[in-house]
């Protein structure tokens, strides 16, 4: 029988430290959180700016929905693309410094999208290996030629774009990578696309209302001085993809780029032409959210105090603390069961950070995916060095 087939995979998976499993929230979302029944102090959402459960977004959700109802009821191209749609993109557009930006259901969703409208047979693809899954899907999906360089490995794939002579040349890496939490070198990436005369879409899931002025993002982390207009970052040649269900505390994505690449996204993007839009309601709480975003730099001030008690209190630990300086503070522990059992030992102080292990990443360096974020306090922070120092001895 199948089943029996696929049981035994998932035995197998199992006795390897791989089988996932869901945990149940029975309150919102939250650095102290109710799972199955029982309160933990949280480090693994993706809530950076803790607005999730924000008093101004739940009563935006209320408003929107009495305006524009729950459901948007048909695609965008049917009859299901609302005023609050159209607003929100404007407006995110001119957030990242972008000609118009594009809504999408999901990150994932967006990714797909956009790849699969924008290059194809006879064309290239270039991607780091470490990629995020959905990117890795995207330029399959596309059916055109894949190439993945080393992870950061600049000369790699200068080399690469070098041996390709036909065809659109599309460049597509994280910004922030979400499972070692390091950035990517953007404009080493844009200038080696110029080079080449090649795209650069750029996946800033996790930078998105973290980095940059004003948590514009990771096009904005390190902007050129005054007078050179919005920077490096503002180059036609980048195609931006945020998600709004990390920083943004809500859900959706969105693409910004130039008027012609958004046109052809309309027009070629399967998961956006195929699929009902988003409740209209949602943008009525996103565009709440971005106000919140962009008055935020406090929030993202604290988070970056965190993020280095963080590391000066784990700096002597057995297990080596990964190099990053965003809120993803990978403890990288090596073997799956061992990642398992301290992420357990853990639960038990009361204390939930997720063990992740292969094929998110690597084989043998299986670790505990560690998330900051501004809702978290000081003491939230110490009592997570504690219990490992504890755990470690």
């Amino acid at each position: 029988m199948p089943f029996t087939q696929l049981q035994t995979e998932l035995d197998i998976r199992s006795a390897q430290g791989l089988l996932r499993s869901r945990r149940t929230l029975t309150s919102p979302q939250t650095t102290h959180a109710l799972v199955d029944g029982k309160l933990y102090l949280a480090f693994c959402s993706n809530d950076y700016l803790g607005l999730a459960n924000h008093a101004q977004l739940i009563a935006a959700l209320q408003q929107g929905a009495a305006q524009w109802g729950v459901g948007a009821g048909a695609a965008h191209l049917v009859n299901g693309h609302f005023g609050a749609h159209h607003q929100l993109e404007q407006q995110l557009a001119a957030f990242v410094g972008k000609p118009a930006a594009l809504l999408f259901s999901t990150g994932y969703m967006a990714n797909l999208g956009a790849v699969q409208a924008l290059v194809g047979k006879g064309d290239t693809v270039f991607a780091d290996k470490l990629n995020h899954a959905s990117l890795n899907d995207a330029m399959l999906l596309s059916r055109a030629e894949t190439k993945r360089y080393r992870h950061g490995d600049m000369a790699q794939l200068a080399q690469l774009l070098a041996q390709t002579t036909n065809g659109r040349k599309l460049v597509i890496t994280d910004a922030v990578f979400s499972m070692d939490g390091d950035i990517a070198p953007l404009r080493e990436l844009l200038a080696l696309c110029e080079q080449h005369d090649a795209w650069l879409y750029v996946d800033d899931a996790h930078g998105f209302g973290v980095l940059g002025e004003h948590g514009r993002g990771s096009l904005f982390e390190a902007p050129l001085p005054p007078g050179e207009g919005l920077g490096w970052g503002n180059s036609e040649r980048i195609i931006y993809m945020a998600t709004l269900g990390k920083a943004a505390g809500v859900s959706g994505a969105f693409v910004a780029a130039e008027q012609v690449v958004i046109d052809t996204l309309i027009n070629h993007a399967h998961s956006y032409v195929y699929t009902t839009a988003t409740p209209p309601a949602l943008s009525v709480v996103l565009a709440q959210s971005l106000q919140l975003i962009a008055q935020g730099d406090a929030l993202r001030a604290h988070l970056q105090q965190l993020i280095a008690q963080l590391r000066a209190g784990l700096a002597d630990l057995p297990w080596q603390l990964m190099p990053s300086h965003t809120a993803i503070q990978p403890l990288l522990v090596g073997d799956n069961q061992a990642a398992l059992k301290l992420s357990a030992a853990l639960r038990e102080r009361g204390i939930w950070v997720a063990a992740i292990r292969p094929p998110t990443v690597p084989q043998g360096t299986a670790r505990l995916r560690i998330t900051l974020s501004a809702a978290h306090s000081a003491a939230d922070v110490d009592q997570l060095i504690v219990a490992l120092h504890e755990l470690a001895h």
